[in-house]
């Protein structure tokens, strides 16, 4: 048997989300894709580990965790450039996200600042998670 660890939810329904940026963009894995049009999609049953760190799981984080982890796994596995620029739109949609769902300006800043900081070896492909085998 193979699995990972380190993931605390798993998408129950597929989720899909403009944006813009990537339009033009055509990528499709076991479970994210990214359409001509814009629109990411995340298919049911992928698994992330939601806000990370020292930050609060609340529902207002929720929808931009899911997002900026699959944006940033895009990056890590070399399915979008692995470059600042594509690292800082993942930091801004994120950001974003937060902010419709109704999330202070302020703790959207800190986050914000904190994925800029603290965010380049979750985007690194070093950091890609390792593939465990039970006996």
């Amino acid at each position: 048997m193979k699995y990972k660890s380190g993931y605390k939810y798993q998408l129950y329904d597929d989720y899909e989300v403009c944006i813009p940026e990537l339009s033009g963009e055509y990528l499709s894995t076991n479970y994210i894709g990214i359409h001509l049009d814009g629109r990411f999609v995340v298919a049911k049953g992928y698994a992330w580990d939601g806000p990370s760190g020292i930050a609060i799981d609340t529902k207002n984080f929720m929808r931009g965790s899911l997002v900026h982890d699959a944006l940033y796994q895009l990056i890590r596995e070399g399915g979008l450039p692995q470059t600042e620029a594509m690292r800082e739109l993942a930091d801004k949609i994120l950001r974003h996200i937060c902010l419709e769902d109704g999330m202070s300006r302020i703790r959207a800043w800190w986050i914000y600042r904190a994925v800029r900081m603290f965010g380049s070896w979750s985007a690194s492909p070093r950091n890609r998670k390792k593939v465990l085998v039970a006996p």
